[in-house]
């Protein structure tokens, strides 16, 4: 913090477009923290210094911060939502276009094509590729088509890793660890580049594309940061104000999670609970619900999949909208479910990505993702409900059973009742492990989608067998409640897919209100809601019963960014105090005063990558002084100077002759760093970095430094029970 902060906010000053001057703030490298303390307190300054400027400028500076705010918000709401929906419009395209192609237009996918046609009747305009190349032998048009499918989906995800690995390395994975150790603190403005930005929306189009077992959601909410990153750097307001910026990339990030659902209460709400991001300031959630709505009226206006729905799968209420009592029985063991596979599928994805961080799949992963691709679109065309897109899979498991929009493969076929339960199970299982596997190869992928599928198709399985139960004894006291006709409709195996995809999602997420509101969003079952809670309740029970934490926290443990959960830490049995996590003196780099050169502090500061400097003088603390804080004060001492000696010790009184070889450095340091004794519990050390989001704190005794914790530090150790943390370090 620059010793400018202990004086008068009125030395701060100005510049001639109404910012700050470069001098008063700091800036940050990738891979560093910021300072939160100092942020504020140079925000608060540069507002008061607008406000107490004269005339016009006086009102126009502070309009102007304010209206720059609420452009960026606006544009990126409007963005994300065209870029959303033109993505739908393209991974549809190239989904349909593994399988054939519109007579009176390429361009054309199969809902285009066939628009006119009512539910149930043959559309003659899409040919699929046999058709197309006038095959009718039907052993050549099984080989031939889905050699095709094959070619096609290999093709798409290769070309999408092949762009990731050359352009834009950040551009991989879903993106939201990341985001969420941004928000916190963590600097990694590479990760928000235009180049990323490009990559991972064409990327992301290519692989959902593919029929890989991945989805769009998490990306999207990394796109939608990268568009905010964009816009934020026409303004100056932004470069240098990073918590401010943060503010942006938070309400982006839910104008993300609107598009990808289609839900922009649970975008907000995804945000509060999943990102910690509006936890400490209403604003920032009234940025974030006006980015959500703008996001989602932009979906709706293009209206990708011409229903007027804001997503593909979403449904209406069943004709029955009244559950009953029994019906908890069956949804709790959903949720039962959903959080042990949801435990096993952290666990498997785990395993695996530290399998191929450490094995000859490191140096090879286009490859990896070639032969991956290829494996599953040769299962997913055998498996008649895993060949079409996973989105589609979704609806219509989903969908309950209406003559009027005709049968999803038997799916409605009573007589084909356990052919359905197996073949939605094999579907599951197969999904299982190739989404186990596929989310964290070298494309962009989410892991919402894929979840919500296996879930349903859980969901829909159990679902089945209760209906199947209820037709063979309707006069059974388990099924009083129901109308004593097995015809008439009494259990909705649509709605117990819904159940299902809640409780896996939330047992892979650990997520809870948000994906109530986001499901809640998705069917509009008013009436279904305290089910979901039920299930989504027992899935996080179980899956914290079983493991500590959720897929994205797995991932900040094993990359090891410096992200602190706000979950409340304990010691144990042994009471632990600071002294247990501290750094001892003796191998810390410290900075004495009135002992070293600006030489000195150059070859230290090239030697040590540390952000700052604890400084005493014979061992007793005087402050902090950071890294850039020294950078700028030694490149400003003339080339005669440099053999001199440094003293950090303001001095009060007239300095004496020896004093005038001397260089007062007094100007760098922070004399207000925050230092403990080493006897305090260690809870409360954790607590305190926690709430006050501090970088560092200092031990000392009667004066004296005696070690050091930082922020990587309490990362470090809050998931030292994680056996993969830091594997992917690097």
């Amino acid at each position: 913090m620059s010793p400018r902060n202990d004086h008068a906010e009125e030395e701060y000053e100005l510049t001639a477009s109404g910012n700050l001057h470069p001098a008063y703030t700091t800036k940050y490298k990738d891979g560093s923290s910021i300072d939160w303390l100092n942020e504020e307190l140079v925000e608060r300054a540069r507002t008061q210094q607008q406000r107490s400027q004269r005339g016009i400028r006086g009102i126009f500076l502070p309009w102007r911060d304010s209206a720059q705010r609420w452009f960026v918000i606006i544009v990126t709401g409007i963005g994300v939502g065209l870029a959303g929906a033109w993505l739908d419009v393209l991974v549809k395209w190239l989904s349909d276009l593994r399988e054939g192609r519109c007579s009176y237009g390429l361009f054309y996918n199969q809902a285009l094509c066939c628009n006119e046609i009512d539910p149930g009747d043959a559309c003659i305009a899409w040919k699929t590729w046999t058709q197309v190349m006038g095959i009718h032998n039907g052993l050549g048009q099984a080989l031939v088509q889905s050699f095709i499918y094959v070619i096609c989906a290999t093709l798409f995800a290769g070309c999408s890793a092949f762009l990731v690995q050359h352009y834009a390395p950040y551009a991989f994975h879903t993106g939201i660890p990341e985001i969420k150790a941004i928000l916190g603190g963590y600097v990694f403005d590479a990760f928000l580049t235009p180049w990323t930005l490009l990559i991972k929306a064409l990327g992301l189009a290519l692989a959902v594309a593919s029929g890989l077992s991945l989805g769009k959601e998490g990306p999207l909410v990394h796109v939608a940061c990268c568009m905010a990153h964009l816009l934020s750097q026409f303004f100056e307001q932004f470069r240098t104000g990073q918590g401010k910026k943060r503010k942006l990339l938070a309400a982006a990030a839910a104008a993300g999670v609107s598009v990808a659902f289609g839900s922009p209460l649970g975008g907000v709400l995804f945000g509060l609970e999943e990102l910690d991001a509006f936890a400490s300031e209403s604003e920032v959630m009234w940025r974030g619900f006006v980015a959500s709505a703008i996001a989602a009226v932009a979906l709706q206006y293009v209206d990708p999949f011409g229903t007027g729905k804001l997503v593909l799968f979403q449904v209406t209420s069943v004709s029955d909208d009244t559950w009953r009592a029994f019906e908890l029985i069956p949804w709790m063991g959903l949720g039962v479910i959903g959080g042990l596979l949801g435990h096993l599928m952290i666990k498997m994805n785990v395993q695996f990505a530290v399998f191929r961080r450490t094995s000859a799949l490191h140096e090879w992963p286009v490859l990896e993702v070639v032969t991956v691709s290829a494996l599953t679109a040769s299962l997913s065309y055998l498996i008649v409900f895993a060949r079409v897109q996973t989105s589609e899979l979704v609806a219509n498991l989903f969908q309950e059973c209406d003559p009027a929009r005709g049968d999803y493969h038997g799916l409605c076929n009573s007589s084909a009742m356990w052919e359905n339960v197996f073949l939605l199970s094999l579907t599951a299982v197969a999904k299982f492990g190739l989404t186990a596997w596929t989310f964290g190869m070298m494309i962009p992928a989410g892991i919402f989608l894929p979840t919500i599928a296996i879930g349903a198709c859980l969901g829909r399985v159990v679902g089945l067998l209760v209906q199947a139960a209820y037709r063979a004894w309707p006069t059974a006291w388990v099924f009083a409640s129901c109308p004593p006709d097995p015809l008439v409709g009494c259990i909705s195996p649509g709605f117990y897919a819904v159940i299902g995809a809640s409780g896996m999602l939330g047992g892979v997420t650990r997520m809870t209100v948000s994906l109530v509101v986001i499901l809640f969003e998705l069917t509009g079952a008013l009436s279904h809601v305290l089910p979901i809670m039920i299930s989504v309740v027992t899935a996080k029970w179980v899956g914290d019963a079983v493991g500590e934490q959720g897929i994205y926290a797995a991932w900040i443990a094993m990359r090891a960014y410096p992200w602190l959960p706000g979950v409340e830490h304990r010691d144990g049995d042994e009471r632990q105090t600071g002294e247990g996590m501290m750094r001892r003196v003796e191998s810390l780099t410290v900075v004495e005063d009135g002992a070293c050169t600006p030489r000195d502090i150059d070859s230290m500061l090239s030697r040590c990558g540390y952000s700052g400097f604890p400084v005493v003088s014979e061992g007793e603390l005087m402050g902090y002084v950071t890294r850039d804080g020294l950078r700028n004060a030694i490149d400003n001492i003339p080339v005669e100077q440099q053999n001199r000696t440094c003293i950090f010790a303001p001095r009060f009184t007239a300095p004496d002759e020896s004093e005038g070889e001397r260089i007062d450095m007094s100007g760098v340091l922070d004399r207000t760093v925050l230092h403990l004794k080493k006897e305090v519990p260690q809870e409360l050390v954790v607590s305190m970095f926690q709430k006050m989001s501090l970088r560092h704190i200092l031990f000392t005794s009667g004066g004296k430094l005696e070690g050091m914790v930082t922020k990587t530090d309490v990362a470090a150790l809050m998931t030292s029970h994680f056996p993969y943390a830091g594997a992917l370090a690097h």
